[in-house]
């Protein structure tokens, strides 16, 4: 089964084209390796890719031809992504304070760290 179908089938993404297009741009790696939309999925395929607050990690474990309810959805993976960070948390990610003007080299590779991006 194709990996952007079945991103859409268990609702993942809320369009195919929207989980197409982040397949294209690379963001998604089945079991390490990067994937495109036509990229095969099969049960025990260990999905990741990055959120915009989080990464998230699914495992296979049902293969769904077309979508579904939300409660059938959540059947057909394992969500192995660490937890939603709060708002607290998210808010501590890069203060700094007023007037402080542009970061220096260091800094940035620090909020880069902290974010979870890659440089």
């Amino acid at each position: 089964m194709r990996i952007d179908i079945w991103l859409w089938a268990v609702r993942l993404f809320k369009s195919r084209s929207v989980a197409a297009s982040t397949l294209r741009s690379g963001r998604v790696r089945v079991d390490g390796v990067v994937a495109k939309p036509s990229t095969q999925v099969k049960v025990g395929d260990r999905i990741t890719w990055r959120d915009p607050l989080r990464q998230r990690v699914v495992v296979v474990k049902e293969l769904l031809p077309k979508r579904v309810g939300a409660p059938l959805a959540v059947k057909a993976y394992e969500d192995q992504s660490p937890p939603v960070p709060t708002r607290e948390e998210r808010a501590a990610v890069g203060l700094r304070e007023r007037g402080a003007g542009r970061p220096t080299k260091k800094e940035r590779r620090d909020l880069d760290k902290l974010q979870g991006r890659r440089r």
